[in-house]
């Protein structure tokens, strides 16, 4: 292929993900026989994904085609929903880039949908429609006020058939997942740290994985790589909801534990026991999503699929979200250990109460007696 020939993506799209956290959990047969619409598990299909299981795969379904107004003009997408069973929802745009596109024009279209409102407004209002089409099926349904984005521009076609190597070599994926439209370089450590989370099955594909946006060259049009990107996508999602929720906890403790008094009411009813109960159900509200969104998806085997996951799982920077949720779910465990034990405290408190009074009451009853006599 001759290097001084521009690369020219003659069947590509660009697929936008929206991630929602919309219930506790999602009953997905119970959805699936609530949607009218045809609706499918999720299957990867490349070889060795034996290697990946999906105990619960997700569930999705089309939502049509919706126009999106973009600085060129507007486009028809389409629009397709995703339901997982730890709560939450990915709403895909698949957005056409026009066979024959430069990577030039392919970078300016990719930085304008990493931060398009007119796409986060729709994807708004398409996650409303989701939330009542399956509202049967959501157990606590609510609409966090936040959602996880992911971009993957998806190449099945590129003109004259570039090997992996020759797309690295020719094309500045740095600047297209960067969205840097500019005329200025970028850096060369800044375009390694982009590079260094690169993938290739044969000589003729290519998966590059940034924290928010991925390429893929793929043209047997296989979509388990972008599949994998959206179930780590959620994952995250997930864990920074939980993340969050741990801390309104713990701050509501502390400020009960601030406002609480001790008195002689106390010795009848713990101040902390309700406070407890509710750090409690937490607690085990916080055991099953870990084990719903740690079962999501189980590497059984270290092959191409699972390389390309682990490596997103790393870009994205789950880790260190799920430590944090990890070392926030073992401080409200200790903070329950001591709420119960106060509990324990005043209810000891006020059988030792009951039992004086029953003492006194006795010796009382005796004198009685005598005095009767």
């Amino acid at each position: 292929m001759d290097a001084a020939e521009p690369l020219l993506f003659d069947k590509a799209y660009v697929l936008c993900y929206r991630t929602f956290d919309i219930a506790e959990e999602l009953d997905l047969e119970r959805a699936r026989r609530v949607l009218t619409e045809d609706s499918r598990r999720l299957k990867l299909s490349r070889e060795n994904s034996q290697y990946i299981q999906l105990p619960n795969p997700p569930l999705a379904y089309e939502l049509g085609r919706r126009p999106l107004a973009l600085r060129d003009g507007p486009v028809t997408v389409d629009v397709t929903a995703r339901l997982f069973d730890h709560g939450a929802v990915s709403i895909i745009l698949q957005v056409p880039v026009v066979p024959g596109t430069s990577l030039k024009a392919l970078t300016r279209m990719a930085d304008e949908l990493y931060d398009s409102q007119a796409l986060e407004d729709l994807a708004l209002e398409l996650v409303e429609g989701v939330r009542r089409t399956i509202a049967p099926a959501a157990q606590a349904p609510h609409l966090w006020e936040q959602n996880e984005s992911y971009t993957v521009i998806f190449a099945e076609h590129i003109r004259g058939n570039p090997t992996a190597d020759e797309l690295v070599a020719r094309a500045d994926l740095a600047r297209l997942l960067l969205g840097e439209s500019g005329t200025v370089p970028l850096s060369p450590r800044e375009s390694e740290s982009v590079l260094q989370s690169r993938f290739s099955y044969t000589i003729q594909d290519l998966v590059v994985i940034d924290w928010n946006s991925a390429f893929v060259y793929e043209p047997s049009g296989s979509r388990d790589i972008p599949d994998l990107l959206e179930i780590a996508n959620a994952q995250l999602l997930e864990f920074r909801y939980y993340d969050e929720r741990l801390d309104a906890h713990i701050t509501r403790i502390h400020e009960k534990v601030q406002a609480a008094r001790h008195g002689w009411a106390t010795l009848f009813r713990s101040p902390y026991r309700s406070l407890a109960r509710q750090t409690l159900s937490t607690l085990v509200d916080l055991n099953e999503f870990i084990e719903r969104v740690e079962n999501s998806l189980k590497i059984i085997g270290d092959f191409y699929l699972a390389k390309v996951y682990e490596s997103a799982v790393r870009r994205m920077r789950i880790p260190p979200w799920q430590a944090a949720v990890t070392r926030k779910q073992q401080l409200l465990a200790q903070t329950y250990g001591l709420l119960k034990g106060d509990v324990d405290i005043d209810r000891s408190h006020t059988l030792e109460a009951v039992i004086v009074l029953l003492i006194v009451l006795e010796i009382f009853f005796a004198f009685f007696r005598v005095f009767e006599h």
